[in-house]
């Protein structure tokens, strides 16, 4: 399935509720159950929502006359149902409408083009980056098929731009006052937030989002979406934690009530404490020693997406990613960065068989300033051709530089098990440094680990678990994602219901498929035939390598993969996941389970220390 098809499907679902929210004020809120795109951010697979707000046209408390004003429209995916209900929020004869752009990208263009067709005297209020990209992607379409006649109708002319380029405020009808606020990060260089003071509303667009399909207005407590935010942070703001605490540290100055989010239901009454979690989040990437420039441009937002999938698969192991958008980048911040990196990747597209201007000049810095000794990592997509891949590739390889992965080719846009492989990819780059460091550290020690040798960490070790193989299916068919991982780390953790924790390394690749609502299977190994199985799962695998392959497998009443030489199975489901330093402890409750061999005992996982399994 295409992105595209997936698109259309989830569009056909949708709908779009009004949810007032004082005196001439809605919310427009367009809500798609299924996951609506490929793209890592959608990945937990919960559907989501885009929320616009809409204030009244009138006079303001000064006696002027002002337009109705949307902050926040949805992109075009969302078109069907948002137009027509938009119309019919505002009056009949409306032709003026003013709309906050609070990020930019050719699905937003979309819908705003769309706004134009409709409304006369259409204007954009957006950032000045925000300005250049709209500048930019409006009479950009996507190229088509070699030979086929482009026979789509012309484009509206571009309306006129309300550029902000510092802290502004803007009247409104009924006494509302409207702050504007630009917070450009690298994945959404025009960013825009909107804070309406007299109600403490914080409309913060990308920011603070959850992709979850609610209509309710607000969160019923701040457990509700914990998972599904920080998954949002995980996968798009890990990357640039230091732009984004800088708008975090702005916002503590507001004097907020409600926070609403671009999606997901707002948060009312626990804000501060997702603002406190978006700093400590930020403080973890901040304290790894490792540190990895991810540089990229992307045109329609797909170079973009493999950027996320390969930064997410880095973060997983607690390496830093400092992400670069080289359109915006100033050049002193980007030899600054490129200097400090201990590993670079780069990212293009191409555009009319030639990389974009400011990707050729990022190359010719690092060129320039890069060290010969770190590794680098090219990715890019393409419409017809790769031509800016190619350039990256051969100028880097003659350059002298030596690559931690093959360079990285999409057409189009990555489906759901590219982006897996993808982030794998980037886990197992990540590794490679941390194996180097730890190279380094050993020499530098005279080969001697002072944790091995701590009494307490020795003791640890003596703390033993079942041997067994964690399987996990997730999807349908031939669409379908997989994975295993070998698990000792394992305890009975209820008996009404029956559930179990396992402790599940961050860096896992299995870990993206263990989230709430997830199901996995225990595989629990017989002592004396566990040889053959360890073998088998603790090879080391390339990235999107089938973990099953070569192997027989049944399969639990759930679909869940099940190993016939196992002593024993249990087919449960993630309740609960929390946070434990570079682990996450998975609950789960048990639904199904057997017993193959009564006579074999378990086998047992015995370490010498605690420093490592």
């Amino acid at each position: 399935m295409t992105a595209a098809t997936m698109e259309n499907r989830a569009s056909d679902q949708c709908q779009v509720l009004n949810l007032p929210i004082t005196n001439g004020l809605i919310s427009l809120r367009a809500l798609s159950p299924q996951r609506l795109r490929f793209e890592l951010e959608y990945a937990l697979e919960r559907g989501s929502t885009a929320n616009s707000f809409l204030f009244d046209a009138g006079v303001d408390s000064h006696g002027t006359e002002q337009p109705a004003v949307l902050v926040h429209p949805p992109g075009g995916a969302y078109a069907d149902v948002f137009l027509p209900a938009l119309a019919e929020a505002l009056p009949e004869d409306c032709d003026t409408l003013q709309v906050v752009v609070g990020h930019v990208n050719p699905n937003r263009v979309a819908l705003l083009r769309a706004l134009a067709d409709t409304y006369a005297q259409l204007s954009l209020i957006c950032s000045n980056p925000g300005a250049k990209l709209l500048q930019e992607l409006w009479q950009q379409r996507k190229p088509l098929s070699p030979g086929e006649p482009d026979n789509r109708p012309p484009l509206p002319s571009l309306p006129t731009l309300q550029v902000v380029r510092q802290e502004q405020r803007i009247p409104l009808s009924h006494g509302h006052s409207l702050q504007l606020l630009p917070a450009p990060t690298p994945r959404w260089p025009g960013g825009l937030l909107a804070f309406e003071e007299s109600e403490g509303l914080l409309m913060s667009d990308k920011l603070l989002s959850a992709h979850v399909c609610t209509s309710e207005w607000a969160e019923s407590s701040r457990n509700a979406t914990e998972e599904e935010r920080r998954h949002f942070y995980d996968s798009l703001m890990a990357p640039m934690a230091t732009q984004v605490d800088a708008v975090i540290e702005r916002l503590e100055e507001l004097d907020i009530r409600t926070i609403a989010p671009g999606h997901g239901p707002a948060i009312e009454d626990s804000w501060r404490s997702l603002l406190s979690d978006y700093r400590r989040w930020g403080e973890s990437q901040q304290k790894a020693a490792l540190n990895v420039a991810l540089l990229f441009a992307s045109a329609y937002g797909n170079t973009a997406a493999i950027a996320d999938a390969l930064a997410r698969g880095v973060s997983r192991t607690g390496v830093r990613v400092t992400s670069l958008n080289c359109e915006f980048t100033p050049a002193d911040e980007l030899v600054a960065t490129i200097r400090s990196a201990d590993a670079i990747l780069i990212g293009s597209p191409t555009l009319g068989g030639h990389a974009p201007t400011p990707i050729v000049s990022a190359l010719g810095t690092v060129l320039a300033e890069g060290d010969r000794n770190k590794p680098v990592g090219v990715f890019g997509s393409f419409g017809w051709s790769g031509e800016a891949l190619d350039l990256l590739e051969s100028k880097l390889r003659d350059g002298g530089f030596s690559f931690g992965f093959e360079p990285i080719r999409i057409k189009f846009s990555p489906d759901a098990a590219t982006v897996h492989t993808l982030e794998e990819t980037g886990t197992r780059f990540a590794r490679g440094l941390q194996q180097e460091q730890r190279k380094q550290q050993r020499r530098s020690a005279g080969g001697l680990s002072e944790s091995r040798s701590d009494p307490a960490v020795l003791a640890l070790g003596r703390v033993v678990g079942s041997l067994c193989v964690l399987t996990a299916r997730k999807g349908q068919e031939n669409t379908a994602l997989t994975g295993a991982m070998v698990a000792s780390w394992v305890s009975q953790a209820s008996f009404t219901p029956p559930g179990i924790t396992v402790a599940v390394a961050k860096d896992r690749a299995v870990e993206a498929l263990l989230h709430k609502g997830d199901r996995f299977a225990l595989n629990v190994l017989a002592e004396g035939r566990e040889t053959s199985t360890m073998k088998q799962f603790l090879q080391p695998f390339s990235p999107g390598a089938d973990r099953f392959a070569g192997l027989e497998l049944s399969s639990s009443p759930y679909d869940q993969p099940l190993l016939p030489e196992a002593l024993a199975w249990l087919d449960g489901e993630v309740k609960q996941r929390m946070e434990c330093g570079d682990h996450w402890l998975i609950y789960a409750e048990v639904s199904h389970g057997s017993l193959l061999d009564s006579e074999a005992t378990t086998a047992v996982h015995q370490r010498r220390s605690g420093a490592n399994y």
